[in-house]
């Protein structure tokens, strides 16, 4: 959604500015900005700086911690971030070995904070990345690490000078892959390659335990079958995403008609009420890697542009994502069986449409 310039573009004008400022006076440079590429050799300790703490956010810095155990196989990784989720999503990447949390707001919990930056200082580190292409706070904490090689985007919103500055990809929008680009750009390496997808590294245990409450849920309901596949609705999303009942009951009886073997569940949102009048079994957690592991266990998820939506992609799950208000280039999920569909004002039922044409319902086959 657009904000109003009038008040935010001033105000952050100013904010920038005086960043500038305070970290020329402070850092000066960190590090000789070279044009070489980043060794692939000799680095072994990295340390990631991404202060985005959104759920949507967090989870989309993995697909760079995928390339990161690629390229860097024998390497150990360190996360400073603000996000209260981060080890639930971060912990499980074998390489990761730190996670340092910050605040969400520093200002309010200032010796937290410092207390933090101090622990995190202690390490030394061959490789230091901001990941963030607009963030002045992760810039800032990059250069107060002690680190041989430093990473991140340049451009009019990114101060103090780094070894490895790449300038912002005008073609690449997307927040899952433009963290990998800035890695293989500063490697040398092919950014026109398959990027890595959302993942948490769910294990089989995890999945199969989430298929088994599906499959409870559903005979609970009377429903004995899983049919020729289980289909996850998620009805909630915040502002103007939000899409309201009367949308989603208008979709549901198209895609009812259309697929009247596949079976429906509801997965309800933080505040543990139904979106859709409790009309299809539900299932509820508060547990992220809980609610990760069922959704682990749908044939295929359906919902408007919104964290769960990339917790699903992030599960290896079918995801389907409805935009209406979002860019589709930018947070749309990408990969094998995932789908943005750009739906500003069209109608739920030709959505509905659309979504029956994807080969993830016409063939009833999981990817």
């Amino acid at each position: 959604m657009l904000k109003n310039t009038r008040f935010y573009d001033p105000i952050n004008d100013f904010r920038r500015e005086v960043a500038r400022r305070l970290m020329h006076m402070m850092f000066g440079s960190h590090g000789q900005p070279t044009s070489e590429p980043l060794p692939e050799q000799g680095i072994y300790r990295i340390l990631i700086c991404h202060v985005s703490h959104s759920l949507g956010n967090t989870l989309l810095l993995t697909p760079l911690l995928v390339e990161l155990e690629k390229v860097y196989p024998g390497a150990e990784i360190d996360i400073l971030t603000r996000s209260p989720i981060a080890k639930d999503i971060y912990g499980h990447f074998f390489s990761v070995q730190r996670i340092f949390p910050l605040p969400a707001h520093g200002v309010g919990h200032p010796f937290q904070f410092f207390r933090t930056l101090r622990r995190m200082r202690k390490q030394r580190y061959d490789l230091a990345i901001d990941a963030d292409a607009l963030s002045h706070t992760g810039r800032l904490l990059m250069l107060l690490s002690n680190a041989t090689y430093t990473l991140g985007f340049s451009g009019p919103k990114k101060h103090g000078e780094i070894t490895h500055a790449v300038p912002l990809p005008e073609h690449l929008e997307s927040k899952g892959r433009r963290p990998v680009y800035l890695l293989r750009s500063a490697m040398d390496r092919d950014t026109t390659a398959d990027y890595p997808v959302p993942d948490i590294r769910l294990g089989a245990g995890e999945r199969e335990q989430g298929r088994a409450v599906l499959t409870r849920s559903l005979v609970a309901n009377g429903i004995t079958s899983p049919g020729r596949g289980i289909i996850g609705i998620f009805g909630n999303a915040t502002g103007t995403k939000l899409l309201g009942e009367t949308w989603w009951t208008r979709f549901l009886q198209v895609l009812e008609a259309q697929c009247p073997d596949h079976r429906i569940v509801e997965i309800l949102p933080a505040s543990g009420q139904s979106m859709l009048s409790s009309r299809y079994p539900g299932y509820y957690s508060s547990d992220l890697r809980k609610m990760a592991s069922v959704l682990s266990g749908l044939d295929v998820y359906i919902s408007s542009d919104c964290g769960i939506m990339h917790l699903a992609c992030a599960s290896h799950v079918p995801t389907l994502g409805i935009f209406t208000i979002t860019r589709t280039d930018e947070w749309g999920p990408y990969g094998p069986g995932r789908h943005a569909i750009a739906a500003h004002g069209v109608e739920p039922e030709d959505v509905a449409r659309t979504i029956m044409a994807m080969p993830e319902l016409t063939s009833g086959i999981r990817i």
